[in-house]
């Protein structure tokens, strides 16, 4: 029923109104589906804000996201002035986002974070056949890696072990951790990679020590890509983690409401104390570069092939895994030492001769038997003395080459937290 109008004309015109339109509707002269789309078209998007945000809560979003992504959503629909769902459009969505990275100096990151958070309520809508299609789709995302604001480093093991050192020999408490308890902090997100958000969540039935390969359980609520997570634990992180959890209830966090504690200046203040400089050339190492950062570089350091960092990091592309990685010129050099060295004999002779000579060269000398082969081809281990002949015929040496190619991987840099 209509709502009429104070005036008996007015009143009376709209009754004529609905009366011929609903005539028409029986008739088939009015499509019913095209009316219903229409009036969608033009219901209010605060509305349907409001039952997106109630459908990321039923999916246990943690609060956090569910709170960032409707706050970036309603900031474009406030700047785009839009009331109706007739109303979005991807070019004024792009222009105000545009106006947003010059004025406010927004990053890549975070412009691209704007254009996903609004494109995944318009499938939403979509979904639940609010709209036809998104009508913001397309919008080209910005290259990230051009626009690094935060460039970060990772720490050596010996960088870490001074932080460990640093935090548990500091005598004061900050961001309401001991230190003590902050050097667990930073030894946990080292050795197993953990985010913030997801050492945040950990209880002590995260863990299940009870199999043949201990593991900690990232449920999928907390994780980055929300999915269940299952990772190994190191050997030596195991004796301490019970130690950790031995006074701790099964299902209280292991350490309580760090996910709202600043960990980058719980990091900074344990470096300044070490004498390890926060920032240099080379980027920050806050409390996700020291961790994350870390462990992944030293995964890949220590024998680690790329595809298992990359599963062990949990990151969908190798690509990422490769961000991750920091290789030093340190790193490089000893990389470059396992190249083997051609003879010597043959590089000066390449050097200097043509082809022809070469070949005259490989004929048999007078020190080789026919069919043989010379004691020693080469006459030298190459560029330097210390390494191994080009062609080992002994089972020690491939021994040796096989050490070489696949070194041991690195144990646990320091062991000041061994209880």
């Amino acid at each position: 029923m209509k709502k009429g109008f104070t005036d008996k004309g007015l009143t009376q015109q709209l009754a004529a109104k609905t009366e011929r339109e609903s005539r028409q509707r029986l008739l088939g002269l009015i499509d019913g589906e095209q009316e219903e789309h229409a009036a969608k078209k033009n219901s209010s998007v605060k509305e349907h804000l409001k039952n997106y945000k109630r459908s990321l809560l039923a999916k246990e979003n943690s609060e956090k996201h569910v709170k960032l992504t409707i706050a970036r959503v309603q900031k474009i629909i406030n700047g785009c002035e839009f009331s109706t769902l007739r109303d979005l459009n991807a070019g004024d969505v792009e222009t105000f986002l545009t106006e947003l990275r010059e004025e406010d100096g927004i990053g890549f990151r975070t412009y691209n974070h704007y254009i996903q958070a609004i494109d995944a309520w318009c499938n939403w809508m979509v979904g639940r056949r609010l709209l036809d299609k998104s009508p913001v789709a397309g919008i080209p995302r910005l290259n990230a890696g051009l626009d690094v604001r935060h460039p970060r480093r990772a720490l050596t093991t010996h960088e870490f072990s001074r932080l460990l050192m640093s935090a548990r020999e500091s005598g004061e408490s900050i961001q309401c951790y001991t230190g003590e308890e902050r050097a667990r902090i930073y030894t946990l997100s080292y050795m197993t990679g953990l985010r913030k958000g997801e050492l945040a969540s950990l209880t002590p039935k995260s863990f299940d020590f009870d199999t043949g390969q201990p593991t900690v359980t990232i449920e999928a609520k907390s994780s980055k890509h929300r999915k269940k997570d299952i990772l190994p634990l190191h050997a030596d992180l195991v004796p301490m983690l019970h130690e950790w959890i031995k006074d701790v209830g099964r299902n209280e966090p292991l350490f309580p409401k760090l996910g709202k504690r600043k960990t980058w200046l719980m990091v900074k203040k344990a470096l300044e104390r070490a004498g390890i400089e926060y920032e240099n050339e080379d980027g920050i190492a806050d409390f996700h570069a020291a961790g994350r950062h870390t462990h992944i570089t030293e995964l890949l350091r220590n024998g680690a092939t790329l595809p298992e960092a990359r599963k062990l990091a949990r990151h969908s592309d190798v690509r990422m895994t490769m961000r991750y990685t920091h290789i030093s010129l340190d790193d490089q050099a000893k990389a470059l030492r396992s190249l083997p060295a051609p003879c010597q004999d043959i590089v000066r002779k390449s050097a200097g001769s043509s082809s022809h000579e070469l070949a005259a060269d490989d004929q048999e000398s007078p020190d080789e038997e026919p069919g043989g082969e010379s004691e020693n081809p080469c006459g030298s281990r190459g560029y330097d003395a210390k390494r191994q002949p080009m062609s080992p015929a002994d089972n020690e040496t491939e021994k040796w080459r096989r050490r070489e190619s696949n070194p041991r991987p690195a144990t646990f840099p320091c062991k000041l937290l061994r209880v």
